[in-house]
């Protein structure tokens, strides 16, 4: 039997780490951390116990055309307060609504899933999911 203890980390494409740094750490504010010298460009941030990786990759496989959606790719983060993030993300030039990558979010309180969400897409395109254990 495989016995997994916990999601260690999340490798996401970027095309551009500059722009890919301002927004996962100047608009996400994850803590950037060590990262071993690879022979391609990227950082490590660090969210908790777990890890997000970022990789510029040579042959990316970007969702390209592509808006927010819940229907697609993505990974999640646990905020402390739904209010607190969402007032963070519009402070940082996010907004509902679009399909502007690194600013276009969707909000949804009433989830299926029993816990408020806030989607939004990174400058690449890719999905990020926030969320709280509810709305404050």
């Amino acid at each position: 039997m495989l016995e997994l203890e916990v999601l260690h980390h999340v490798a996401i494409s970027v095309s551009d780490l500059a722009r890919a740094k301002a927004f996962y750490g100047g608009v996400l504010g994850l803590e950037e951390i060590a990262r071993p010298a690879f022979p391609f460009d990227g950082a490590w941030y660090r969210v908790g116990n777990q890890e997000v990786h970022l990789i510029v990759s040579r042959d990316p496989t970007f969702r390209t055309g592509k808006g927010v959606t819940l229907e697609d790719l993505h990974f999640a983060l646990r905020a402390k307060s739904l209010r607190s993030a969402l007032a963070h993300l519009e402070s940082k030039g996010c907004h509902e609504g679009g399909d502007e990558p690194g600013r276009s979010m969707r909000v949804n309180t009433a989830s299926v899933t029993g816990y408020p969400q806030i989607h939004l897409l990174d400058p690449d395109r890719n999905v990020i999911e926030i969320n709280a254990e509810k709305v404050d």
